[in-house]
């Protein structure tokens, strides 16, 4: 344990992690070309006669959404599956959003690893500077079993030809606990993704959700808790862990969320976060939602749901993800007999506490961690 204090301690102090990403733009793309069997995203492989609607909706969103004096500094576009669409929609949106990007410090998108050397080149010149393949794996078989439409050997050369449309940050995601997993697997798919010019890596336990093709189905799901372990630990030798899934150089964007930053969600079912200063003093904090369902979204793009949030949502929300991740969180939010339940675990060397910030060890253990210090 004291190995690891120390490690974890250097981590902490030579974090670069910062709270300057108080403005995040999210846009949603749910088209896709096929339907993955364990997808529960908000995804639709049969709209492509709605491309160009779904641009008018865009637009009519945004200009409602956003104030002429806001500044983005990261912007994410996901889905679905953002290379659906051809460079000139994003032509398009980025005509309509750069005046909303001279402070930008990094822009995501989405795409498949069967994406073309022509589009990615596009796209990096349009000003994306960060790139995410969902991969999930490398095997033939497996990417079969989880209905992929791609290749291992499009996969490889999706990720080189971004490497020479010039992209420096890119992100490759993998997926593990399937009923096909074994340890020779995991390997041959590690060993293939660190063979590859990618600066960082997400790792994903099948999940079987409703609203899925595998919905129900657990037999799809391979529950071993000493493999799961182990392939963590692999990455972790390869690319620093910063959050319970991510590693390597970190995601600025998603580094925004976890903080606990504003952002717009534009596009059908993609969701915002806002804090608003009332006339009282008081703030208002909320999430808004916009319609799922595609359709529904096209009549009306300005249709919100709203989900208020209380004093002690926004507390739990930042001690789970703080504690998930490397960010932490600042002590002073607790009330004295939650700092007294922190203060033990600190002294059981469960949580580290640097000045009046408090870390995990073990970011697996943010749910227990956090019940326990906020029962």
């Amino acid at each position: 344990m004291e190995n690891l204090r120390s490690e974890k301690e250097k981590e902490f102090n030579n974090s670069q992690f910062s709270t300057l990403y108080s403005t995040l733009l999210y846009i949603h793309i749910p088209f896709c070309d096929s339907k993955c069997n364990y997808c529960a995203f908000n995804s639709y492989t049969n709209i492509n006669h709605l491309k160009k609607e779904y641009f008018s909706a865009l637009k009519t969103q945004f200009l409602h959404e956003i104030s002429s004096d806001t500044q983005f500094k990261t912007m994410f576009i996901g889905g679905g599956t953002p290379s659906t669409m051809d460079a000139g929609f994003y032509e398009r949106l980025f005509g309509l959003i750069s005046p909303y990007l001279k402070n930008v410090e990094e822009i995501t998108i989405e795409c498949n690893p069967n994406t073309s050397y022509e589009w990615l080149r596009d796209i990096k010149n349009l000003g994306v500077n960060r790139i995410s393949f969902g991969v999930q794996s490398f095997d033939e078989e497996k990417l079969k079993f989880l209905n992929r439409n791609h290749s291992p050997s499009q996969a490889l050369k999706a990720i080189q030809n971004a490497k020479k449309a010039g992209f420096e940050n890119i992100n490759l995601d993998l997926i593990y606990s399937t009923a096909l997993d074994t340890k020779e697997l995991l390997t041959k798919d590690l060993n293939t993704a660190f063979s590859l010019p990618v600066t960082h890596l997400s790792a994903y336990s099948l999940t079987i959700e409703e609203n899925t093709k595998w919905e129900g189905d657990f037999s799809k799901r391979k529950y071993d808790e000493e493999l799961e372990i182990w392939f963590i630990n692999k990455i972790k030798e390869k690319f620093r862990q910063y959050e319970i899934s991510n590693f390597g150089t970190p995601c600025k964007h998603n580094l925004g969320y976890w903080e606990g930053k504003e952002y717009f969600g534009i596009g059908a079912g993609a969701v915002g976060f806002k804090k608003w200063r009332m006339e009282n003093g008081e703030w208002r904090i909320f999430r808004y939602y916009t319609q799922n369902n595609v359709h529904e979204y096209l009549k009306d793009p300005t249709k919100y749901q709203y989900e208020y949030l209380t004093d002690n949502d926004i507390k739990k929300e930042k001690v789970f993800l703080g504690l998930r991740s490397i960010i932490g969180f600042d002590e002073d939010i607790l009330n004295p007999q939650e700092k007294k339940r922190a203060g033990i675990l600190v002294k059981e060397n469960k949580l580290l506490k640097k000045e009046k910030r408090i870390y995990s060890y073990d970011f697996l253990l943010a749910d227990a961690l956090t019940n326990y210090i906020l029962d």
